[in-house]
Parts: C-alpha cells; sequence; structure tokens
C-alpha cells in the first residue's frame, strides 16, 4: 500500500482470548472518511478501472457501505460469504475485488484459480481463522479418525484442506442434519457457539474446536435483556455465532441474508440485532420504515473488544480499493496443489446448496467419507 493510501491510518489494538492461538494482540489499520469530494473522486476512478480491468467487485455485509453500495452500482454483489463465493466462481470477469476479510479472497482464489483476486488489504484477517492454525488443527482431528470434519468458511485455505465439508452460517444446519442422517459424527470447527446452536438443533454427535468470533462473542444476555425491556415491541434477530445465552433471547437466528429476510418478512417496525453492525447498512436501506437497533456489547468504552464491528472488515476502503486496481498489487496466492485439495470441502458445500435450492434431493451428496 502507498503512502498516499496510509496518510491517514488509524490504530486500533484489539484484544481476543483463542486457546490455540498464543496471539492476543492484532493491530488494525482503519482508513480515515474521506471527505466528500474524495468519495466522488475515489468512486468514479474505481468504476473506470474496474471496466479497464474487466474486474468485478465482491463485497460482504460487514464492510463500509460505500463499498456496498458501489458494489451494487457497478454490477458486483453484497452478500454473506457462500453467495459471494458463488458468485465469484461464476462471474464472467478475469478480476474479482474482494472486499473482506481474507478467507474470502483465499475462497474467491480456490474457486477461480485462473482468476486474479485482489483485496483492499491482505492484513484484514478473522479472530476465527487466527484461532484455529493448521498444525494444532491437524492435531485436534487425528484425535479424532471417525469423525466428519466439518469448518466453517472463516477458515486458512490449509484448514479447509483438512476438512471434509465446508460450511457457512446460512447452510451449516441442512449440512449437519444431513449428515446426522447418514450415521456420520461430526468434528466441528472453529466456533463453538455456532457449533452448539447447529448441534441443539439437530441433536447431531459433535466434538468442538474452541474458537469464538470477537464481535459475537461480545454480545451478552443481560445487556440484551435491558434493551429488550426499553423496546418491549422490538423483535430480536441473532446470528448464531452468538453465545447460547443471547442466542435464547431470539425471535428469529440465522446468517446475515436470513437476518435480512426476517427484518423484510416480520411484522414488527422496530428490530434489536445482535451482529456485526456493518450489516445496519443494508437493513436500513431495505427497510426504510423500520428501525433497527445494535445489540448492546458487553464491554464499556476502552474495555469492549469489538464495539459490535469487526476491526478486521473496518481496514477495508475506497483509496485502497482504488490503488490495489491501479497497480495490481494485493492479490491472494494459493498454492495450487493446496488449492485443489481445499477446493473439495468448498465444491461438495456449493452443490449441496444448490440441490437445496432447486427442490433437488442431497442424499447422494453426503457420502460415507470419512475424515480427511
Amino acid at each position: 500500500m502507498t503512502t498516499s493510501v496510509l496518510k491517514h491510518i488509524d490504530q486500533i489494538n484489539v484484544e481476543y482470548d483463542q486457546p490455540a492461538c498464543p496471539t492476543r494482540n492484532v493491530w488494525v489499520k482503519v482508513p480515515a472518511e474521506p471527505l466528500p469530494h474524495e468519495r466522488i473522486e475515489l468512486k468514479e476512478r474505481i468504476k473506470r478501472l474496474l471496466k479497464e480491468r474487466n474486474a468485478v467487485m465482491v463485497s460482504h455485509y460487514y464492510v463500509h457501505p460505500d463499498l456496498q453500495d458501489l458494489a451494487e452500482e457497478t454490477g458486483g454483489i453484497v452478500s454473506d460469504s457462500l453467495e459471494m463465493a458463488r458468485f465469484g466462481r461464476d462471474h464472467a470477469a478475469q478480476t474479482l475485488v474482494v472486499s473482506g476479510v481474507r478467507f474470502m479472497g483465499e475462497t474467491a482464489k480456490i474457486l477461480s484459480p485462473e482468476k486474479t483476486i485482489l483485496m483492499p488489504e491482505l492484513e484484514a484477517t478473522c479472530s476465527l481463522d487466527l484461532g484455529c492454525p493448521i498444525d494444532d488443527f491437524s492435531k485436534f482431528c487425528d484425535q479424532y479418525p471417525d469423525r466428519t470434519v466439518v469448518v466453517y468458511a472463516n477458515t486458512s485455505a490449509a484448514v479447509k484442506a483438512r476438512s471434509d465439508w465446508l460450511v457457512t452460517s446460512s447452510c451449516a444446519l441442512d449440512i449437519v442434519k444431513a449428515l446426522k442422517d447418514k450415521g456420520q459424527k461430526i468434528l466441528w470447527a472453529p466456533d463453538k457457539h455456532l457449533g452448539g446452536y447447529i448441534q441443539r438443533e439437530t441433536g447431531a454427535d459433535m466434538v468442538f474446536w474452541n474458537g469464538a468470533c470477537i464481535v459475537h462473542d461480545e454480545f451478552k444476555a443481560a445487556e440484551l435483556e435491558a434493551l429488550m425491556k426499553e423496546h418491549p415491541k422490538a423483535k430480536v434477530l441473532v446470528h448464531p455465532e452468538s453465545p447460547a445465552a443471547v442466542v435464547a433471547l431470539a425471535d428469529a437466528v440465522g446468517s446475515t441474508s436470513a437476518i435480512l429476510k426476517a427484518a423484510r418478512e416480520m411484522d414488527a417496525k422496530e428490530f434489536i440485532v445482535a451482529t456485526d453492525n456493518g450489516m445496519m447498512h443494508k437493513l436500513r436501506t431495505q427497510n426504510p420504515g423500520k428501525v433497527f437497533l445494535e445489540a448492546p456489547t458487553a464491554g464499556n468504552s476502552a474495555t469492549c473488544k469489538s464495539c459490535a464491528h469487526c476491526p478486521w472488515m473496518a481496514m477495508n476502503g475506497l483509496a485502497a480499493l482504488a490503488h490495489v486496481l491501479e497497480t495490481n498489487t494485493n492479490q491472494i496466492h494459493i498454492d495450487p496443489a493446496l488449492g485443489v485439495r481445499a477446493r473439495l470441502p468448498i465444491d461438495r458445500m456449493l452443490a449441496f446448496t444448490a440441490a437445496l435450492r432447486n427442490g433437488q434431493p442431497t442424499n447422494h451428496l453426503v457420502p460415507h467419507i470419512g475424515a480427511a
């Protein structure tokens, strides 16, 4: 990243507790908000560069509203990680610009090794990814050779390559239920809260890696109950990466896409939302007549770890995006052999969800494959 891009950078210290990872302090660079005339100039520059490079934007719901709006304005997509992966694979563009965190760029490269994958910030990562290093995870898997290894998308390419199935929060319940129906026992990683939710819902035999998202782990039931008393008519929407006590208070539980659907369809004018506050932009633009409140986090001022926003998602900005398109820097590279193996569980997930979406049977897509 050039000096011009870095000249307005704030440093945020983020602490998180992941037993498998010795790193406790992660420094992230958050770009300053561009001035109104700078925002207009950057957007026009990026639109021109996207056309010149035969590139398309793929943005997550948690990134800055500028990056969400620009993706849609230019024929790209704003979505959860499942649809991001599918869209990037199927789009004709030869360059994908992924605004999100690193595992999303890696997934795009695994699925489209022939394409150029750019990211505004390569250092944008994920606490779940950091907390599940491949060497420790492989040892964990070796302890349970009779279990099917199911990993969440928020993991490295190496961890994906060690797995049998990949899931996102929007398809995890369906896939684990199908595996359970086939008599398979599950080794789940890395998010313990999401894994616990899936186990409670499906009754599957599961063992868990001990990881948690620094954003969703901050939501606490006591604070949420207090806010619910202040807003008794509000419906509560919760992402299943949240602790079980928070999930138990929800009127609807689900992925980012499921939360958006619930907000559109539920008969309420007010909602309390327990997920990354980057979601508020899409919730509010899709539902202009409704009020959305952020669920409270456990921290207070300096003691808050995330303030309900992923600090790594916050690293993505317009200036950095323009820079990588101009210079072809911040490319994602994956070892070809690793990419081939990591693609297997991703393809299984995409085939399963496509069949489910099209009303086709999925039984034949769930073989007794055992551990990887």
